[in-house]
């Protein structure tokens, strides 16, 4: 399938960091709710993720990621996930999260 730039443009990919992490025990498979802070103009955002394989809450708190803010909520469990944060699979399938090589103003978007 091939989309034009401007479909591609819809997409509102973000830089976030995670300002809170806590286990979701309560998940059908594993998972981490998180609060990503997307800067002025989007602010905080919850979010949940499937990426225990690799994170502990405790080691992704200060970390930047990125993030698509314009998907509608959706709700999962008893959270409420306001932005899809983005990750590449591993070779055993596992979440990896993408993030920025280095630091970069919250709310950058991607382009």
């Amino acid at each position: 399938m091939t989309i034009t730039y401007d479909d591609f443009a819809k997409v509102d990919i973000r830089v976030g960091r995670i300002i809170r992490a806590e286990p979701f025990p309560e998940a059908r498979k594993p998972a981490i709710k998180l609060w990503v802070d997307f800067g002025g103009e989007i602010g905080e955002k919850r979010s949940s993720a499937q990426i225990t394989r690799h994170y502990t809450p405790e080691a992704l708190v200060g970390r930047q990621v990125l993030g698509v803010v314009n998907f509608p909520p959706r709700q999962i469990g008893k959270v409420l996930s306001e932005v899809l944060i983005l990750g590449l699979p591993d070779a055993e399938g596992e979440v990896v999260l993408i993030g920025p090589g280095q630091e970069v103003p919250l709310g950058g978007r991607l382009f």
